[in-house]
This record gives structure tokens, C-alpha cells and sequence, in this order.
């Protein structure tokens, strides 16, 4: 038996202003919702669930009231690997297309274990690290 994925599974506030976050922000797509979100507008259904998916990386929303809990995000760490064919057309260009539109807690910094990284935060408080491997 191997292990094939993780997936972080955040408690939001506001699923709405979390997938436009993920959306227009970090490039992320809108896999499925629950319920299905033509149907919830329509309804005036609050959404209790988003799969957000960019790439290999999924990220699941899911509403404070489905979840039963309020959000602790103050712990909670996203970290994912970019890649990309070399530094500037990857870590750089993604850095350079968030910077004005999400809270940078850490600019473009190389890291002594070989990284290239940067930190945001989402609208709940998430921190979220990109990084790419610096290569010689």
C-alpha cells in the first residue's frame, strides 16, 4: 500500500470570497461544489463545500457551519512545490502575479535548504508557501 495524495482540508468563513481568492489569485479552478453552486444561487443556499484544483494541487473549502468548528487558521500551513522549467518563468512570474493581490507575509526569499519561496496569507489567516528548488 502506498500513499497517493494529501489534500488540506481548510475551514473558511466565507466559502464565496474563498474560491474567489483561489481563483483569481492563485490560478485555482472550481472542481465541484455542495451543493452545486448554480443551484445555491438560485436557492439562496449558503455552499458548505468547494474542491478547488490547480494542476495536481487540490485544496478543499469547507464552511464554518459544516464543519462544526471555527477556523483556527493560526497553525494551519499550505507548502507547494512549483514546477516550472527554470526560476524566473516559475516561482518568479507566479510571485510577481499575487504580490498585488494577496497579503505577502514573506517576499521572494532563497532559502538555505535550496529553495526559492514566498508566503501569502488567504482571506482566513491560511498561510500559503510556494517554493521551487533552486537549480545550479
Amino acid at each position: 500500500m502506498t500513499f497517493a495524495d494529501v489534500t488540506p482540508n481548510l475551514v473558511v468563513s466565507d466559502i464565496p470570497r474563498s474560491m474567489t481568492f483561489y481563483r483569481d489569485v492563485l490560478g485555482f479552478s472550481v472542481v465541484t461544489t455542495v451543493p452545486d453552486e448554480r443551484e445555491a444561487q438560485k436557492d439562496g443556499v449558503p455552499l458548505a463545500f468547494a474542491w478547488m484544483q490547480r494542476d495536481t494541487v487540490s485544496v478543499f473549502l469547507n464552511s464554518e457551519a459544516s464543519a462544526k468548528q471555527r477556523t483556527s487558521a493560526g497553525t494551519n500551513m499550505l507548502f507547494i512545490t512549483l514546477g516550472a522549467g527554470d526560476i524566473p518563468t516559475g516561482i518568479d512570474a507566479l510571485f510577481a502575479s499575487v504580490k498585488d493581490r494577496a497579503s505577502v507575509q514573506m517576499p521572494l526569499t532563497d532559502q538555505f535548504y535550496g529553495m526559492r519561496e514566498f508566503t501569502i496569507t488567504d482571506p482566513d489567516g491560511y498561510v500559503v508557501i510556494f517554493a521551487q528548488p533552486i537549480r545550479s
